[in-house]
């Protein structure tokens, strides 16, 4: 049953205008940040809780994932209802009482928002099933008939991202479409019930004070006219500007540029942000017209090695790509789905995604901070995702039994590792979950994560949490520091980034050697020691240097 609550007085108003072109948006993952009742699981009660460490930690804003009803299938991206919490995170009026709070804290809440597909539980698929062919209900999501002689083979040739065929079988002989898991099937947004639906639940999200929206799937909700076969094309294949039949369709643009007028109509500038995986920046630049969506993940920038001709590259083409339409570029190093960048950069070439020895980890947190300082340093808004401030590393050696990421059970566990990046933070130096939660943690934790917990960290200046903290009071007192749209590039030796904003200057040294540059000022912060004799500076290996000249 959807609890209704009374709408909440939205404290964040617009004392700072156009506050989502800078912000730094922290991601929680909610089953891996706190757990408030002891079940093993983070809930919003232990969000909530931890709300004041977010505060201080120094970010504008707080990307909750998926809360809502959900049989978890897909860990919470298969929704079944919408406008209610399932229990295992709490209730409505838990994230009633968290919005209050975050609020009251200066801090903003965006809620994951999952518009391609639905739970195979939710009640118009459920019924679209009882009711069989013919159903009403079934021209809301993509039914088909099979292809062959009785019907048995799928309607297309389309392939899971999950791995496998994106088509299911029903006992009647009709099949589903879903791009992920078949628990997760498609919605047509040909259909204007699903659109009304949205706007529908839009609307009840901003009534309760909700700040804005992540956009799941962005690029996916409308599909090609037929649904035409792929035929020679790989899934992955992309050839200048076109584009997969189930992705980035134009006719998306439609959908939300209906829902920026939503959002308009709300105080406190309500934002939305795109997850949408296009080709080009230039394509993702569609999704932040002045009258659509505000923001865009930058997955370009965070596929880019540690390189500083491939970063001054991203980096350049990302704010050319914003600047026409207005929008700012948005910069992110990790996520719920990816590899942590602590992880990512182990590997001497850039590329590994496992840690062999104390050796990869050191040189993987070394070019991880060092990361972290360049991208704080861009124009546009940032991206934290939880625990990285901390330094963590992918757990890359979960035994099989306890991992949960649906797409590891498909195809032989392909790319199934998204466990990695979701283990429970460590919060305390001691206890069974390290202060996670009272009750243990549903994926078990390293025990060398004592070391990294915020507890050991706090008030040691070359933590890497308060190598964050710092940087983030730094970046919010330099003016010259957040929103814009251009960095001007000074003359560096190879290997090495020198960008200056105003009276700011930013130095990163992504060779494998030291590098002897003039002190361009005072040195404001750097992500390893360094040396600085006068005129000139040695700054070390794979390390990033602040200056206020």
């Amino acid at each position: 049953m959807t609890q209704h609550l009374a709408a909440p007085a939205h404290t964040l108003d617009s004392t700072r205008p156009g506050w989502w072109r800078d912000a730094v948006i922290y991601q929680v993952y909610p089953r891996s940040f706190a757990d408030g009742n002891g079940d093993g699981m983070g809930d919003l009660d232990g969000v909530r809780s931890r709300l004041p460490y977010l505060k201080d930690l120094g970010v504008d804003a707080v990307w909750l994932s998926p809360f809502y009803a959900s049989p978890q299938a897909d860990a919470g991206y298969d929704v079944a209802d919408y406008r209610a919490i399932d229990p295992m995170f709490g209730s409505l009026l838990d994230a009633d009482a968290l919005i209050r709070d975050a609020h009251a804290l200066g801090l903003r809440i965006i809620v994951d928002l999952v518009p391609n597909h639905s739970s195979d539980q939710h009640e118009w698929f459920k019924r679209a099933l009882r009711e069989g062919p013919g159903s009403p209900l079934r021209a809301r999501y993509h039914f088909r008939p099979g292809k062959g002689k009785n019907g048995e083979l799928p309607p297309n040739d389309w392939e899971s991202i999950f791995g496998g065929p994106a088509w299911t079988r029903t006992a009647d002989g009709e099949w589903y479409l879903h791009l992920f898991a078949p628990e997760q099937p498609d919605f047509n947004w040909e259909h204007p019930a699903v659109a009304d639906e949205f706007r529908s639940i839009l609307r009840f999200w901003l009534d309760m004070g909700v700040d804005g929206f992540r956009v799941d799937v962005a690029h996916g909700l409308v599909k090609a006219d037929g649904l035409p076969d792929l035929g020679s094309h790989d899934q992955l294949k992309l050839l200048g500007n076109d584009v997969m039949p189930f992705f980035d369709q134009d006719g998306v643009h439609a959908i939300y540029r209906s829902w920026r007028k939503i959002l308009d109509e709300y105080p406190g500038e309500r934002i939305a942000v795109a997850e949408a995986w296009t080709p080009t920046v230039e394509r993702t630049a569609n999704y932040v017209r002045p009258d659509e969506l505000h923001q865009a993940f930058n997955f370009q920038y965070l596929g880019t090695p540690w390189d500083a001709d491939e970063l001054r590259a991203v980096i350049d083409q990302s704010l050319a790509a914003m600047r026409p339409v207005g929008a700012p570029a948005t910069w992110v190093l990790s996520n719920h789905d990816v590899t942590r960048h602590a992880t990512r950069f182990a590997n001497p070439a850039g590329l590994g995604t496992q840690i062999r020895t104390a050796g990869d980890r050191a040189l993987g947190l070394r070019r991880a901070r060092a990361a972290t300082l360049l991208m704080l340093a861009l124009p546009g808004s940032a991206y934290i995702y939880q625990g990285e401030e901390l330094g963590l590393p992918d757990v890359t050696d979960l035994p099989d039994e306890v991992r949960q990421d649906p797409s590891f059970f498909r195809a032989a566990g392909q790319d199934g590792f998204r466990d990695g990046c979701r283990v429970p933070i460590p919060w305390t130096a001691e206890g069974s979950s390290y202060g996670f939660g009272s009750g243990g943690s549903w994926l078990p934790q390293p025990d060398s994560w004592a070391a990294l917990s915020v507890e050991t960290q706090t008030g040691d200046p070359d933590s890497t949490l308060e190598l964050y903290r710092s940087a983030l009071a730094v970046r919010r007192a330099r003016p010259e520091l957040g929103a814009g749209d251009a960095v001007e590039w000074l003359e560096a030796p190879d290997g090495v980034l020198v960008l200056r904003r105003g009276g700011f200057v930013c130095v990163a040294n992504t060779t494998s050697d030291p590098v002897t540059l003039p002190a361009y000022g005072q040195l404001l912060l750097a992500s390893s020691t360094v040396k600085a004799t006068g005129r000139t500076a040695e700054i070390p290996a794979d390390t990033t240097a602040w200056w206020a000249v």
